[in-house]
Protein backbone atom coordinates (compact mmCIF):
# COMPACT_ATOMS: atom_id res chain seq x y z
CA UNK A 1 0.00 0.00 0.00
CA UNK A 2 3.13 2.47 0.37
CA UNK A 3 3.97 1.90 -2.66
CA UNK A 4 0.58 3.51 -4.21
CA UNK A 5 0.54 6.15 -2.09
CA UNK A 6 4.27 6.47 -3.07
CA UNK A 7 3.21 6.66 -6.88
CA UNK A 8 0.42 9.07 -6.19
CA UNK A 9 2.69 11.24 -4.55
CA UNK A 10 5.30 11.12 -7.25
CA UNK A 11 2.62 11.95 -9.63
CA UNK A 12 1.32 15.04 -8.30
CA UNK A 13 4.30 16.35 -7.69
CA UNK A 14 5.32 16.16 -11.29
CA UNK A 15 2.26 17.61 -12.53
CA UNK A 16 2.43 20.11 -9.84
CA UNK A 17 5.86 21.19 -11.19
CA UNK A 18 4.95 21.21 -14.80
CA UNK A 19 1.58 23.43 -13.93
CA UNK A 20 4.26 25.59 -11.75
CA UNK A 21 6.73 26.01 -14.25
CA UNK A 22 5.18 25.92 -17.58
CA UNK A 23 1.42 26.61 -17.47
CA UNK A 24 1.12 28.23 -21.09
CA UNK A 25 2.79 24.79 -22.31
CA UNK A 26 0.13 22.63 -20.39
CA UNK A 27 -2.40 24.86 -22.19
CA UNK A 28 -1.53 24.65 -25.22
CA UNK A 29 -0.46 20.41 -24.87
CA UNK A 30 -4.59 20.35 -23.45
CA UNK A 31 -5.57 22.02 -26.65
CA UNK A 32 -3.70 19.81 -28.87
CA UNK A 33 -5.67 17.00 -27.19
CA UNK A 34 -8.88 18.52 -27.37
CA UNK A 35 -7.78 18.28 -31.51
CA UNK A 36 -7.33 14.72 -31.72
CA UNK A 37 -9.49 11.80 -31.88
CA UNK A 38 -10.94 10.13 -29.14
CA UNK A 39 -9.42 7.33 -30.78
CA UNK A 40 -5.88 8.29 -31.40
CA UNK A 41 -6.30 9.93 -27.82
CA UNK A 42 -7.08 6.33 -26.37
CA UNK A 43 -3.92 5.07 -27.95
CA UNK A 44 -1.87 7.37 -26.86
CA UNK A 45 -3.12 6.41 -23.04
CA UNK A 46 -2.41 2.75 -23.82
CA UNK A 47 0.71 4.16 -24.38
CA UNK A 48 1.59 5.54 -21.51
CA UNK A 49 -0.33 2.80 -19.27
CA UNK A 50 2.45 0.45 -21.03
CA UNK A 51 4.97 2.34 -20.65
CA UNK A 52 4.35 3.06 -17.60
CA UNK A 53 4.00 -0.53 -16.27
CA UNK A 54 6.85 -1.24 -18.44
CA UNK A 55 9.38 1.21 -15.63
CA UNK A 56 7.65 -0.14 -12.92
CA UNK A 57 8.20 -3.41 -13.65
CA UNK A 58 11.47 -2.87 -14.42
CA UNK A 59 12.59 -0.52 -11.32
CA UNK A 60 10.73 -3.59 -9.03
CA UNK A 61 12.85 -6.27 -10.23
CA UNK A 62 11.21 -7.53 -13.37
Amino acid sequence: MSFVVLAIGLVLAIEGLVLALAPRRVEDALRLLASLSPERRRQIGLGALALGVLLVWLVRGG
